[in-house]
């Protein structure tokens, strides 16, 4: 059966945590969701995972738009969170709508997700309002890197800590069905995992998170150079692809690939014939 927004905001009353992981195309998808896995994000980190970008900035709608209609297509019994890129909602609550029913017209997501907290109040509230569920985003934005200095954790003073629980606030006031909580400290991601009443998605903001999310290619060790200091890798799954091409280039110039049951069917003797007859070698 397919999994529902209002399923994942029941997970929480009833207290069972929420698995999340990031798919960019069709096969991954296809896999994620036999694991069983209860939903899905089109992360902007396909920038980096997909695209070879250094971070999510130079991502467009389009690519977006392109990505999430390979994951709908692969996970149709999942719910699909794509991702609001840099640029996509930042000028006008106008644009947001605009760019939040792209990605669902066209790239079949279930529902968007987007950075900020009280900043993006509205917008949220708008695209909400247009029928679109929205997963917020809080704590370290990574659309925000240049303002930070880099990928750093959030929330460190008393001042900051207070931005982040009013931000993750005006994202449940404006109708967000969840928040992603990012590179927090552990407690604090606590604090207002008790303080919401929806569903809290930890990334680096320890394991008192209604559920969390991780990139895939970090989770698989597909990164093989890169590892944050919040992943685990859950297999080796980069090792495992070298090894497997490294077996293929192996037997192809040992001439072992293909073996005999990987042919087909030869032609009769008397068919070959009639080809050495009208073309002969020269």
């Amino acid at each position: 059966m397919a999994k529902t927004v209002a399923e994942i905001r029941n997970m929480k009353d009833e207290g069972r945590k929420i698995s999340m992981v990031t798919s960019y195309d069709f096969s991954m998808a296809v896999l994620a969701e036999r694991a069983g896995i209860d939903f899905i994000l089109v992360g902007d980190s396909l920038g980096m995972t997909m695209l070879g970008y250094e971070n999510t900035l130079p991502v467009t709608m389009d690519d977006m738009v392109h990505h999430t209609a390979c994951v709908t297509r692969g996970a149709r019994n999942t719910v699909v969170v794509g991702d609001m890129p840099f640029g996509s909602y930042h000028a006008s609550v106008e644009d947001a709508v605009r760019n939040a029913l792209r990605l669902v017209k066209e790239g079949g997501a279930t529902a968007i997700k987007l950075e900020g907290g009280v900043r993006v109040a509205p917008h949220i509230k708008a695209i909400v309002e247009s029928s679109i569920p929205v997963q917020g985003h809080v704590g370290m934005t990574p659309q925000s890197s240049n303002m930070y200095g880099g990928f750093k954790v959030q929330g460190k003073t008393a001042d900051s800590a207070k931005l982040i629980v009013e931000d993750a606030l005006a994202v449940q006031d404006a109708g967000a069905f969840s928040v992603v909580i990012e590179c927090v400290p552990p407690n604090l991601a606590a604090y207002i995992t008790k303080l919401l009443d929806i569903p809290t998605i930890g990334i680096g903001a320890g394991a008192e998170c209604d559920g969390q999310v991780l990139v895939a290619q970090d989770m698989l060790a597909m990164n093989m150079d890169f590892r944050p200091r919040f992943a685990r890798h859950f297999g080796q799954i980069g090792q495992g692809m070298i090894d497997a091409y490294q077996a293929y280039d192996n037997e192809v110039k040992a001439g072992t690939f293909p073996a005999e049951a990987e042919n087909y069917k030869a032609l009769d003797d008397s068919i070959m014939a009639q080809i050495e007859q009208a073309y002969p070698l020269r």
